[in-house]
């Protein structure tokens, strides 16, 4: 008797499986009518990361999805659409507040708030310092059980409000690395000559194609008793923290997406940390070469860091959420070959950074000198010969 019984369970579950895969396969072939992403591991992404909007009462963390265009007319707002289209309670907003977004929280299965033209926000040290509590709070929501408190004047009491809901942002250039490194990144590119997708209308394709699609799958993902410890994450820390919601829906849905979903949190994961680190490498390299003081051959590491600290429109006065230090600088600077080194000013000698670099004495090269890496790796400075102090 045991075996029959063993037999029709099988047989229970495996429609709910293939259901799960065929409407995850349903809404990446919807991102791919509408929408030209970079890669197959973006289509994937996104589509795991709308279906997870539906299970945000199963998850812990609450993964920021960052869209990212280089230039106007690259597709994010479109893809934005489609999101809205196809995820649970959407809220769209262009330029929110504090205020607007705390009101919409704070309750069970919290709307999923999708913010479009994120870098009116943002865009500039000026916007960004001026709407450091909307980032604190979109930061803070990642994780439950994170609260913001306002002062009630009605009952004159500190009131906890909830912040914990998942969240989309479009934005020409990047976003504030703590929110990106709250989520993936996928960034966006312009369609190539060739390259074509099917006009979005909201009224034809919104109601009348993703709605059904919509409500199909808050369906299935409301029916999933979800894993609460995902097994064989390929990635670590505060990525797998954002990608287990994502690989959970994938290990329900079956069929290709579990081994789909790790590889895309891999090579995404991977990808925007080889971004992040070339980007922020020879932004600081340029950053030093402007703020290099007149007719100096070197400089002290405080010195050079309070400089960087105060130059606008900069991420160094916020890097990771905090001033740049010593340690990261040095960590920023080591793959273009400049260290610090002990440097004598002013009959005073401390750690900081040279223009020539220093001897080796083993191998007799100049090694650790900033001016070789402006050399090699700032097109703009090489050949020039162009630097105060040489």
């Amino acid at each position: 008797m045991s075996t029959p019984t063993s037999n029709k369970s099988r047989a229970r579950k495996t429609p709910a499986r293939t259901s799960g895969s065929r409407l995850l396969d349903e809404v990446e072939a919807a991102l791919r009518r509408y929408v030209i992403l970079p890669n197959e591991h973006c289509y994937v992404t996104v589509a795991l990361w709308i279906a997870a909007t539906h299970g945000i009462e199963s998850w812990d963390f609450a993964p920021r999805l960052s869209i990212i265009s280089p230039e106007k007319r690259c597709g994010k707002t479109r893809l934005l659409d489609v999101i809205e289209h196809l995820c649970h309670k959407p809220l769209v907003t262009v330029n929110t507040t504090v205020a607007a977004v705390t009101r919409s929280l704070g309750k069970k299965a919290p709307p999923t708030l999708l913010v479009d033209e994120a870098d009116s926000i943002f865009g500039t040290k000026r916007s960004a310092d001026s709407h450091e509590d909307l980032r604190g709070l979109l930061n803070a929501g990642h994780q439950r059980g994170k609260y913001t408190t306002r002062w009630d004047v009605t009952t004159n009491s500190l009131q906890k409000l909830e912040t914990f809901s998942m969240v989309a942002l479009a934005s020409i250039k990047d976003l504030p690395d703590t929110i990106m490194d709250r989520g993936p990144v996928v960034r966006m590119r312009r369609r190539a000559n060739g390259e074509t997708v099917q006009p979005f209308r909201a009224r034809r394709d919104g109601a009348g194609v993703l709605l059904p699609l919509q409500k199909r799958l808050a369906k299935w993902v409301g029916a999933q008793e979800f894993a609460t410890e995902v097994l064989g994450m390929p990635v670590e820390d505060r990525a797998a923290d954002n990608w287990e919601p994502l690989i959970a829906v994938a290990d329900a849905a079956g069929g290709s997406w579990p081994e789909r979903a790790r590889l895309a949190a891999k090579v995404m994961t991977e990808a925007e940390a080889g971004v992040a680190q070339e980007s922020f490498g020879l932004e600081l390299l340029r950053d030093i070469k402007a703020i290099w003081p007149p007719k100096a051959k070197a400089t002290f590491t405080s010195d050079l860091l309070s400089a960087l600290h105060s130059l606008e429109e900069s991420p160094w006065g916020t890097y990771h959420g905090t001033p740049l230090n010593a340690n990261e600088l040095g960590r920023l600077l080591k793959p273009y070959g400049v260290r610090s080194m002990d440097v004598k000013l002013h009959r005073e000698v401390k750690k900081g950074y040279r223009l020539d670099g220093k001897r080796n004495s083993k191998t007799g090269a100049v090694e650790g000198g900033l001016f070789d890496a402006w050399e090699r790796y700032l097109p703009e400075h090489r050949g020039s010969g162009e630097v105060a102090g040489r």
